[in-house]
């Protein structure tokens, strides 16, 4: 089965309807405040973003119609100092891309802000790799929610945003 066009490893009678309930009850979790761990809210990340400096972008694509392309422009133009991480690029707004946030933090130094561009499903390993990297946040982005990403960082000591996106956020606090 291939959801958004990439393998899905869940397949079988039923499975969609219980990823889509079990996606659906993430969401109402991160909006009624009932997960397992805190996430921050509007005021802190008002603060976070004025705070922070370095931002890893996971995800990060060359092609201008991906999101992660826009906000990482939006970002670079308001002064942040953003480093793209994607397995598959070589250059992305004139940057280097790293293959892993590993090789990102070893080349150039710790990050305030982990920004995830991935399925939720792919977020607990950035989490791990967030956690080892020693930054300061954990971001999903707006449509991801993953209770085991944020349960990963925040047991590691980073706080967690899910759900946002960070050029919104940024306009928001200007």
């Amino acid at each position: 089965m291939k959801v958004d066009g990439e393998p899905h490893e869940a397949s079988g009678p039923g499975t969609a309807g219980r990823n889509e309930s079990n996606r659906v009850r993430a969401f109402l979790d991160l909006e009624s405040g009932r997960g397992p761990v805190p996430v921050i809210d509007d005021s802190e990340i008002v603060e976070l973003l004025r705070r922070a400096r370095r931002i890893a972008i996971v995800g990060a694509s060359s092609k201008p119609y991906r999101a992660s392309h826009g906000v990482m422009g939006t970002l670079l133009a308001a002064g942040y100092d953003c480093v793209p991480i994607h397995p598959n690029e070589d250059e992305v707004h004139g940057l280097r891309v790293y293959p892993t946030l590993d090789e990102a933090t070893a080349a150039s130094g710790p990050f305030d802000i982990v920004d995830v561009f991935r399925r939720a499903e792919f977020c607990p390993e950035h989490a791990r790799e967030a956690v080892a990297a020693r930054a300061g946040c954990l971001w999903l982005q707006l449509g991801i929610v993953s209770w085991e990403a944020a349960e990963i960082a925040d047991a590691g000591g980073l706080v967690v945003v899910m759900n946002r996106c960070t050029s919104i956020e940024l306009g928001r606090i200007r």
